[in-house]
C-alpha cells in the first residue's frame, strides 16, 4: 500500500513536471514567436525608411543621361511652367549603370555656390545649438532650483511658446528684428534660436528628476551653486543635453521658413533653402548636393546616439 501510495506521488509529480515544462516550452515559442515577428516589422520599417537615403546616394553617383531617362519625367515641365502628366512608370533605379562622380566634381569643384551655401548652414545652425544649450542648461537648473510664483509662470511661458507653431511666431520675429535692425544679418537668425525654449523645457524636466538628496550632501559639503551646477547637474543631465543637443542641430540645420522671410539677401541662405532651387536641369546635382548635405547630421547622428538612447531612456529618472 505504502508502494502504491509512493509511486502515485512520483507519478503526480512527475505530471506536474511536465506540465510546467510544457507551459515554459509554450511560452518560449509564443515569445519566439513575438520577437520574430517584431524584428520583421522593425526591418521593414528600417528599410522603407532608409531607401530614400539609400536611393539618394547612389543615384548621386549616376550620370546625367541616365537620371534623366530614369526620372526625366518626374521633374519635366511644359512650355508654360506647369508640370507633364506622367503618362509612364518612372524607373526607380538603386544601382547605376555606371559610375559617375561627374556631378561631385560639379558641386566640390567647379561651381563654389554650393559650398557656399553648405558654410552658410554651419554658421547658422553650430552658434544656435551651442549657445542654447548653454543659456538652458543654467535656466533648466535654476527653474529646478528656485520655488516660486513667478517662476512658475515664466515657466508656464516657456511650454506656451514651445506648443506655438514657428510660424506663428515669425511675424513678432520679423518685427523685433526690424526694430532692432537686424534683419539680412546672421543675427536675425541666431537670436531666435538661442532664446528657443525647447531645450529649457527638456533640460528642467530632466533636472527635476535628480534627487534632493545629491544636492543636500553636496551643500554640507560646502559645495555653492555653481559647483552644484557644475559638480551635480552637468555629470547626471549628461546624456540629456547629448540628446536635446541632437535634436536641434537637426532642427535648426534643416530650417527654411526663417532665411526666407529674415535674409532677403539669398547670399547668405543655407544649403536647406537653395536645395529647393535646383531646376531641371540639375537634377544629378540635386542628388549629389543633398548626399553632401545629409554627412554632418549622419556623423553627429552616430557620434552623440549613445547620449540620444540615453537621454531618451533615461528622460523619466536618473540613472542608478
Amino acid at each position: 500500500m505504502k508502494k502504491n501510495r509512493r509511486f502515485s506521488r512520483e507519478l503526480s509529480l512527475e505530471r506536474w513536471q511536465n506540465m510546467v515544462k510544457r507551459k515554459a516550452d509554450r511560452k518560449k515559442r509564443v515569445m519566439f514567436v513575438r520577437i520574430a515577428l517584431a524584428t520583421i516589422v522593425a526591418s521593414f520599417f528600417a528599410v522603407l525608411f532608409l531607401m530614400p537615403i539609400f536611393l539618394t546616394i547612389t543615384n548621386s553617383f549616376m550620370s546625367a543621361s541616365e537620371i534623366a531617362s530614369n526620372y526625366g519625367q518626374v521633374f519635366a515641365v511644359n512650355d508654360s511652367g506647369g508640370r507633364v502628366f506622367i503618362s509612364e512608370t518612372v524607373n526607380l533605379k538603386f544601382i547605376p549603370d555606371m559610375v559617375s562622380f561627374s556631378q561631385y566634381f560639379t558641386v566640390l569643384l567647379k561651381s563654389p555656390d554650393y559650398l557656399i551655401k553648405f558654410w552658410n548652414s554651419a554658421v547658422l545652425t553650430v552658434p544656435i545649438v551651442l549657445f542654447q544649450l548653454a543659456l538652458a542648461t543654467l535656466a533648466a537648473f535654476g527653474f529646478t532650483r528656485y520655488k516660486g510664483r513667478i517662476k512658475e509662470l515664466i515657466f508656464f511661458s516657456y511650454i506656451i511658446l514651445m506648443l506655438m507653431p514657428y510660424q506663428v511666431t515669425l511675424v513678432p520675429n520679423f518685427l523685433v528684428s526690424g526694430w532692432l535692425n537686424i534683419i539680412d544679418t546672421h543675427w536675425s537668425i541666431w537670436l531666435p534660436g538661442i532664446f528657443s525654449p525647447f531645450a529649457v523645457f527638456l533640460l528642467t524636466k530632466y533636472m527635476r528628476k535628480i534627487p534632493a538628496s545629491y544636492m543636500e550632501a553636496a551643500q554640507i559639503d560646502g559645495a555653492g551653486e555653481w559647483q552644484l551646477f557644475m559638480k551635480i547637474a552637468m555629470p547626471l543631465c549628461k546624456g540629456a543635453v547629448g540628446s536635446v543637443a541632437i535634436l536641434v542641430f537637426i532642427d535648426y540645420w534643416n530650417m527654411v521658413e526663417p532665411p526666407l522671410i529674415l535674409l532677403s539677401d539669398s547670399l547668405y541662405h543655407p544649403l536647406s533653402v537653395f536645395l529647393a532651387r535646383i531646376n531641371q536641369g540639375e537634377i544629378g546635382l540635386a542628388f549629389a548636393v543633398a548626399t553632401i548635405y545629409m554627412v554632418l547630421p549622419i556623423l553627429v547622428f552616430l557620434y552623440g546616439e549613445e547620449y540620444l538612447v540615453e537621454g531618451i531612456t533615461y528622460q523619466g529618472g536618473i540613472k542608478g
